[in-house]
């Protein structure tokens, strides 16, 4: 599979952004699927987590109730919905599929979100 992701740019604090992943391959909606970010001189972090299904998904504590994941298997893509955006939202964000269960094994190519207070 190989993943695009697309939505990044420039925005104001308190505004929104609506990322985007396509996947390639006729077995996307078999893939957990996960958002990670990343600043210069950090680590990646993940961000959202959607299992295959799209019935159970996790996001980290900094952006509960301000982020929004989901999936549309019939588009291979799934989104990232990022409301109340603030200036600590700012990095790259990658799109990950976990195909066997053992871990994110295939990313995108990232797309920087940049957010000015």
């Amino acid at each position: 599979v190989q993943l695009q992701a697309s939505g990044g740019g420039l925005v104001q604090a308190g505004e929104s952004l609506r990322l985007s992943c396509t996947g390639s391959g006729e077995t996307f909606s078999a893939y957990n699927m996960g958002w990670f970010r990343q600043t210069p001189g950090k680590e990646r972090e993940p961000v959202a987590q959607i299992s295959w299904s799209g019935a159970t998904k996790s996001y980290a504590d900094s952006v509960k109730g301000r982020f929004t994941i989901s999936r549309d298997n019939a588009k291979n893509s799934i989104y990232l919905q990022m409301d109340s955006l603030k200036s600590e939202d700012t990095a790259v964000y990658y799109c990950a599929a976990d195909q066997f269960g053992r871990g994110y094994d295939v990313w995108g190519q990232g797309t920087l979100v940049t957010v000015s207070s």
